[in-house]
């Protein structure tokens, strides 16, 4: 497949999450596409004679405190908010930030300068990016890592790489900068972008389980599926049963383990949150949240930055991925019984007493405790903060961080499941439909085809970087 290297222009309106992943690959060329917006703001946040929350007055707790130089106090608010701990974001999850930063400010509704912007791209396309730390936001704004982006970018701030000229900071610049979810936002996509292929990858693996198992295909019968019409568990029936052939017959038994029988009613929810995580992302990726939004009528005080969206709608993906995860396990075990194989124990194929794909159980169960804490819902918190101007908190930051462990860890659990698919299929030599047969033999070209005892957590590596292949 040839990489897409058509530059992404950015405009407020139209920023998909697969343009943000290139982005933050360094795969894509960023340029501005539309700054009209952008400017209009400014222009009307130059000329607002109205108090305005963090222009003309302090922040959180002191909004009540009017400042006398509003450029002096746009950077002490920097120097004080770049305050960020814990480890440093890595690069790719900076670019997304800085990314979707820009996009949103080109919606018009920050007041922010354009010169701003400007830099950010500008950094984008050099490869220089703005040291953060991971800890600072707690769902109403990312508001340390975004400052410390900020005192970067006026000169002040650690840079790896080259940094750009630094910009020099007006009035309302620098609230106008950190009043956002930028980086909570790009970690998000990215992870919500992961669970989804792998969600797809899932479909291929179960079914080449099912043909090892000799299971039923009338859990994924259309008639089924019409009496109780779900959509994700539709879709996720229609595909298994295209991938097997679409045939529906019975299998050896009278009836299947849940992990085969139903896997669509299980999978198909994750189906769905996925699709609702991407579409509510997508809204935040092209959106002017800033507190206050700048109109042309003048600022607008609001709450329209706080996260409970997303962050619920990540709560209920990783709840629904880990569901389909412990079918995934539940899978890997039947692949391990003579009497639903009609192989020995765990697949082995040395002398007798050998272990074959025994310790995969362990390592997929140790996974899926892994993806089972990561599920936790972080909406069953709060906090209080800032004298009580701020008294509920989405925690959707440590949502998204959450995210990218479960899609981690399903990864694992999943790869474990495909190693012991192919073994099986190597060892019965059976013959597979076309569809499921072209990503079996994909695996098979991949796989170490050596059935002896030996290490398999290289063969759990490799069928890991197939998953991410799937499309």
């Amino acid at each position: 497949m040839t990489a897409d290297t058509t530059p992404v222009a950015l405009g407020g309106a139209e920023l998909s999450i697969a343009d943000l992943r290139r982005i933050a690959d360094g795969a894509a060329q960023v340029v501005i596409g539309d700054a009209e917006r952008l400017r209009r703001s400014w222009l009307v946040a130059r000329k607002l004679a109205q108090p305005v929350y963090g222009r003309t007055t302090g922040v959180g707790g002191n909004c009540g405190e009017a400042v006398a130089d509003p450029d002096e106090h746009g950077m002490r608010l920097l120097r004080s908010h770049a305050s960020a701990i814990g480890d440093p974001v890595p690069e790719r999850e900076v670019r997304a930030m800085l990314a979707v930063r820009v996009n949103q400010v080109l919606r018009g509704g920050s007041g922010i300068q354009p010169a701003i912007a400007e830099a950010m791209v500008a950094a984008l396309n050099s490869g220089a990016h703005p040291q953060v730390h991971e800890h600072g936001s707690v769902g109403t704004g990312d508001l340390g890592p975004l400052a410390e982006a900020g005192l970067a970018l006026a000169g002040e701030g650690r840079w790896n790489g080259p940094p750009p000229p630094p910009v020099v900071f007006r009035a309302g610049d620098a609230l106008a900068l950190i009043s956002s979810n930028a980086l909570t936002i790009g970690q998000a996509a990215s992870a919500v972008a992961a669970i989804r292929t792998l969600l797809d990858a899932s479909a291929r693996v179960t079914a080449l389980t099912l043909r090892a198992v000799g299971g039923s295909t009338e859990p994924f019968a259309p008639e089924v599926h019409r009496n109780r019409p779900h959509a994700g568990s539709t879709q996720v029936a229609a595909d298994v049963l295209a991938l097997l052939g679409g045939e529906v017959a019975p299998g050896r038994r009278i009836q299947d383990a849940f992990g085969l029988r139903c896997f669509p009613q299980v999978h198909g929810p994750a189906l769905e949150a996925a699709a609702d995580a991407e579409s509510v992302l997508t809204v935040e990726i092209n959106s002017a949240a800033e507190n206050p939004l700048i109109t042309p009528g003048g600022a607008v005080h609001h709450g329209g930055f706080h996260t409970a969206q997303p962050a619920l709608a990540m709560d209920r993906l990783r709840l629904a991925v880990l569901a389909t995860a412990q079918l995934s396990a539940a899978r890997l075990s039947m692949l391990d019984e003579p009497d639903r194989t009609g192989l020995r124990p765990f697949l082995a194929a040395g002398p007798q007493g050998s272990s074959g794909v025994m310790l995969l159980e362990h390592g997929a169960a140790s996974a899926l405790a892994e993806l089972r804490a990561a599920a936790f819902p972080v909406t069953l918190g709060n906090a209080v903060l800032s004298r009580a101007a701020e008294d509920h908190a989405g925690f959707a930051s440590q949502a998204a961080r959450q995210t990218k462990r479960a899609a981690d860890a399903y990864r694992l659990v999943l790869a474990c499941e495909l190693v012991a698919a192919v073994r099986a299929h190597r060892m019965l030599g059976t013959s597979l439909d076309a569809p499921v047969r072209t990503f079996c033999e994909r695996a098979c070209r991949r796989l170490d085809p050596d059935l002896r005892d030996r290490p398999l957590s290289a063969d759990v590596a490799i069928a890991a970087t197939l998953l991410d292949e799937v499309i």
